[in-house]
């Protein structure tokens, strides 16, 4: 008998398999002819599967009969075509083992929707409700979809530290790493505290980025890429500011700008290609349930061409605008989110990549233009989003 996932089994090529499914149950409802419908989901996909219990499985009086939302369960059974609307197979189980139960007076993730904020008080649960589920479908296919596009594209994948002494160029306040007892720190005659005495000797952070590495390796190699965990130690509570998230960085070694507006575009146009492809279902439910803007977005950054716009453009045209900015507009000042926004959801309803920014406003390493004003600089910007990925030659 094969195991199959949900995702498997809800397939019509699996009509007519005798196949094992292991999952949670998700409702059951009784009919009087004699048997039940369990509704079943592994995580596998967003849908469930239909597992029809017969009254004459040995079990189904004590057990099956009592299932409630939360109980494990395997399925034994055949797989058949469905007669039922939205289904194409359902299991008709010839047995079910009951692995764990679910009390139905405390078990909190009943058939209603909850809150963001409130599934944070049941973090051991969350990952089975329908949103959290879809979010790391989407999340895997991302990850999968970088490694895959940087592979092809003759990059190596490199790991650069966690743990880390260099502060990457001022990129953000870092968090520390000590093993010295914060209440009674070792010090100095002259009162500093002691490193020497703690676990590296030095002070150590977790690392704010590891484009420092990678620019090692890229004269090495070529043509590298990161992709891991970065920590930014800034307290601001807001969607662009997170303490922990994952980074992609390129670095590839002789590289001109305009390569790299090429691979930032191939690259999101790949990643947003395959989320659109692989995870139909998933964003269905986004858009249903969530947002019904994301389909659309997703799609035109898909298809759309990328507008290209020096900085010096950007800020012509935005001057032009007419429109009353609450940040003043001025060629050497950095631009605010609603500038982004103006650029890519009025003016040019389509992602953009500015390039060519004053040298004052980006870091020292790049590579300053013939103008000595201008450097060789650019960034993505996406509708709804903003800026979504930085570089420079």
């Amino acid at each position: 008998m094969t195991v199959l996932t949900v995702k498997q089994a809800r397939a019509a090529t699996a009509i007519g398999q005798s196949a094992t499914l292991q999952g949670w149950v998700r409702t059951r409802r009784d009919s009087k002819g004699g048997f039940s419908f369990i509704e079943l989901n592994d995580g596998s996909c967003l849908a469930n599967i239909q597992v029809i219990a017969d009254a004459a499985l040995p079990n189904y009086e004590l057990e099956i009969k009592h299932l409630t939302a939360g109980c494990s369960v395997t399925a034994r059974g055949e797989v058949k075509e469905s007669g039922g609307r939205g289904q194409a197979t359902e299991l008709h189980a010839a047995e079910v083992v009951v692995h764990g139960w679910a009390d139905p007076e405390s078990y909190p993730l009943q058939k209603k929707r909850h809150s963001l904020e409130k599934l944070r008080e049941w973090a051991h649960l969350r990952p089975r409700t329908n949103t959290i589920g879809a979010v790391m479908r989407v999340r895997n296919q991302v990850c999968r979809s970088i490694h895959d596009f940087f592979q092809d594209a003759g990059f190596l994948y490199v790991q650069t530290p966690i743990i880390t002494a260099s502060d990457c160029e001022g990129a953000g306040e870092m968090f520390r790493v000590t093993t010295i007892d914060p209440a009674n720190p070792p010090r100095t005659p002259q009162g500093q505290i002691d490193y020497a005495q703690d676990f590296f000797d030095r002070p150590s952070y977790l690392t704010v980025s590891g484009q420092l590495e990678g620019e090692i390796y890229a004269t090495a190699l070529g043509k590298i890429y990161t992709f891991g965990p970065t920590f930014r130690a800034e307290n601001s509570n807001t969607s662009r500011h997170l303490a922990e998230f994952w980074m992609v960085e390129p670095e590839a070694a002789f590289y001109e700008l305009s390569d790299n507006m090429d691979l930032a575009e191939s690259f999101l146009k790949r990643i947003v290609g395959d989320v659109l492809d692989h995870c139909q279902e998933d964003l269905a439910f986004f858009h249903e349930r969530i947002d019904d803007s994301v389909l659309p977005a997703l799609t035109a950054v898909a298809e759309q061409p990328f507008e290209r716009l020096s900085y010096t453009e950007a800020i012509k045209l935005l001057e032009s605008s007419g429109e009353k900015f609450e940040f003043p507009i001025a060629w050497g000042a950095d631009l605010q989110a609603e500038h982004e926004r103006w650029l890519t959801e009025k003016k040019i309803q389509a992602p953009v990549v500015l390039h060519d920014y004053p040298r004052t406003i980006k870091p020292f390493y790049m590579r300053v233009n013939d103008d000595d004003k201008t450097v060789r600089a650019m960034d993505v910007l996406v509708p709804r989003v903003g800026e979504i990925i930085g570089g420079s030659q």
